[in-house]
């Protein structure tokens, strides 16, 4: 005589799997928020620091540099203001971002798209220099002297000083803004990013193109560059930042009072004997501002432009 299985037992194990997997996967999802948290604390702790530091008087900051403020010093950010020469500072800044980044896309651009469609002999080497070019350390002396010595290449330097209303034949483009420019027009991790995007756009826009009589130029300005957006907001992003926040050029390269970028004015708070650091974060707080604005409008096109061309198909 055969028996037959109650349905109940007979759910009973699935019910239980079901139990352990659902188990298993919030395991899983508490353990990630964990790791997240982690890192969000590991990248935003400074930030909440400098922040605090930024709302304390010095003789408070002194007392307790990392406890939370007492109440909130406003008058660190108008003094910081005054003191960096923010208002001179951040218009030489915003000159030199907006130029050298522009002139730095469109001069990318134009240089990875051979090689992303292997037009040039050697696009593959050339690639590969790029990259090698990642690891190598900042070429400040070579560069430095290329443009303090510019006056004396033949032909280019009497033709260049001619018409160009800066620098000198004995000084070459040495503490102008047109050299300091020129100090930013290469940045291999942009090319690559360029390059790697533009591999993933597909060849038969080339063909079709040329096809209908559209030149290169044309081709690049109405076609390409809308395609690459987002590999274009990634490179804005990073170039921008790299510009905005350098300092060791700026102290090198420059000595004229009026041409200073505003990482420049930040050294006004360090002394002799001490530094002045709740001014300081107060001013490097809205240094960061205009990048962030940056970044917020943006970051929508960041990652896919960093991610594309990673997985093929």
């Amino acid at each position: 005589m055969t028996t037959t299985q109650h349905p109940l037992a007979e759910r009973a194990p699935l019910a239980r799997h079901d139990m352990g997997a659902r188990r298993r996967r919030v395991q899983r999802k508490a353990v990630s928020y964990l790791i997240l948290a982690f890192f969000g604390a590991f990248y935003l702790g400074p930030l909440a620091m400098l922040i605090g530091a930024s709302s304390k008087t010095l003789p408070e900051f002194f007392k307790d540099p990392t406890g939370l403020p007492e109440g909130i010093e406003h008058q660190n950010y108008t003094e910081a203001w005054g003191l960096a020469n923010f208002p001179s500072y951040i218009v030489n800044s915003l000159i030199y971002t907006v130029v050298a980044t522009t002139l730095f896309v469109l001069m990318s651009v134009f240089v990875a798209f051979p090689i992303a469609r292997g037009y040039v002999r050697g696009a593959g080497s050339l690639l590969m220099l790029y990259v090698v070019a990642l690891f190598l350390p900042p070429a400040l002396i070579p560069q430095f002297q290329l443009i303090l010595n510019f006056g004396d290449i033949p032909v280019v330097g009497d033709l260049f000083f001619s018409f160009w209303p800066e620098g000198s034949q004995t000084q070459g483009l040495f503490n102008t803004r047109t050299g300091y420019i020129m100090f930013f027009l290469t940045n291999p991790i942009g090319l690559i990013i360029l390059v790697n995007y533009i591999k993933s756009v597909p060849r038969e826009l080339d063909e079709s193109a040329a096809v209908d009589g559209c030149g290169y130029a044309r081709f690049v300005f109405t076609i390409l560059l809308p395609l690459i957006r987002p590999a274009i907001a990634t490179v804005i992003v990073i170039h921008a930042i790299g510009i905005w926040n350098e300092l060791i050029l700026a102290s090198i390269f420059l000595t004229s009072d009026d041409k200073y970028p505003i990482t420049r004015g930040l050294l006004v708070f360090e002394g002799v004997y001490g530094s002045d650091w709740p001014k300081l974060a107060a001013a490097t707080l809205m240094l960061m501002v205009p990048m962030l604005v940056l970044y917020t409008f943006l970051q929508r096109y960041i990652i896919s432009g960093l991610t594309s061309g990673a997985v093929k198909g």
